[in-house]
């Protein structure tokens, strides 16, 4: 039977058995097969099935999708070599040596796979899994900046671009983001894009802002999926 590594960076984490018959559920929650800690991750991002003697990969329309040898799929039949990424990790499908491949692209009545190259997900992608960005390098246009964008995972909905150099959240009307919570400040905090990246401020008005649970008294560089929370609104940041 088939395997898949899962890989943090250059770490082995686990090995799973892809079994005839049986599918194999990835995501961030404790019920599913293959459990990824992240919170790039959605709770149930992606699944493998059995399907006659091949195995399809089927992305769960996930919030940041998966990628296959750095190609954003919906779903895929997965062939020896293969490198998944989903969220920061990476899953190796391989069969083992001498055992007998089904390098099909599966029945043909099922659907190819579909390939997006939208440039927020490639920068996902050469974040997630630098040495396969390393092998394929993309080219950035001249004079192209990235653009910081939040994600609400509550207090809001949708994903909202950073358009200004100077970002305002707080409880103030007048704010790019306005926050409700009874130690909001009028300003809490700023978001303000620099030559290099983006940084989150803490303005000395009320509670103070958390990145990734720790509490931001001074100037913050943000990073891909940091997790932001402001009174009662989270968020995660990421360049695309």
């Amino acid at each position: 039977m088939p395997t898949l590594t899962l890989k943090f960076k250059d770490s082995v984490i686990s090995e799973y058995v892809l079994e005839k018959g049986k599918s194999l559920n990835i995501g961030r929650r404790e019920d599913n097969n293959v459990v990824i800690d992240n919170l790039a991750v959605s709770g149930h991002h992606a699944k493998v099935d059995s399907v006659g003697d091949a195995f399809l990969l089927t992305d769960l329309q996930s919030k940041n999708g998966s990628f296959v040898n750095e190609q954003f799929v919906s779903s895929h039949w997965l062939r020896h070599g293969d490198i998944i990424t989903i969220g920061k990790h990476t899953l190796v499908f391989k069969y083992k040596e001498g055992e007998a491949r089904n390098e099909t692209a599966g029945p043909e009545d099922m659907d190819q796979t579909m390939v997006m190259n939208t440039s927020s997900y490639k920068s996902m992608l050469a974040k997630s899994a630098p040495a396969a960005a390393a092998a394929a390098p993309a080219v950035k246009p001249q004079g192209k900046e990235p653009v910081g964008v939040l994600s609400f995972v509550a207090g809001g909905e949708g994903d909202l671009e950073i358009s200004k150099k100077l970002f305002k959240i707080g409880k103030a009307s007048g704010n790019d983001i306005v926050v409700s919570g009874f130690m909001v400040g009028q300003v809490a905090a700023t978001i303000s894009k620099r030559p290099g990246g983006f940084f989150i401020n803490y303005e000395g008005s009320g509670s103070k802002p958390k990145v990734n649970g720790n509490s931001v008294s001074e100037s913050v560089q943000l990073k891909d999926f940091d997790v932001i929370e402001i009174g009662s609104v989270k968020m995660h940041f990421f360049l695309k």
